[in-house]
């Protein structure tokens, strides 16, 4: 990695970088000795808002329920045509599943494209799924850059 540097992301580029979904990290924070909780993700983006949604399962085996109460930390990377780039979002889930459906996040649910990544030992109808709002308490995005040395 000689001669690459990091810069932020405009807000332009951060929002064309995140589209309207993908997959990412949520990492769940946990008591003081234990690793955070982190699992793959597949979320979608409101650049109006600039929140992500999630559709998270809850098997009868999830630890979810313990985590959710805490801050969280959402991480996305991609290898693209200019080199690598990255987002972190950091803040806390708010369930949107019981949400009027006239509040704006749920409409802002609507308006963005979770991908169904099937990871399941059983069909997806058997397990049941919540969705999440995070707003970002704070949102960064990095891009590579090659240094011309």
């Amino acid at each position: 990695m000689e001669g690459l540097r990091w810069v932020q992301l405009s807000e332009d580029e951060l929002n064309e970088f995140l589209g309207n979904g993908g997959t990412g990290t949520l990492s769940f924070s946990t008591e003081f000795e234990d690793p955070p909780f982190s699992l793959p993700v597949s979320y979608g983006y409101d650049p109006d808002a600039m929140n992500f949604y999630f559709r998270l399962a809850f098997p009868p085996e999830s630890k979810k329920s313990e985590v959710l109460d805490g801050p969280v930390t959402f991480v996305t990377h991609e290898q693209t045509d200019d080199g690598w780039q990255s987002v972190v979002a950091i803040g806390r889930l708010e369930e949107v599943s019981d949400m009027p459906y006239d509040s704006s996040a749920v409409q802002g649910m609507w308006a963005v494209d979770i991908p169904e990544v099937d990871v399941f030992d059983r069909p997806p109808e058997e397990i049941p799924f919540r969705h999440f709002r995070l707003v970002s308490e704070k949102l960064t995005g990095r891009k590579e850059v090659k240094s011309h040395s």
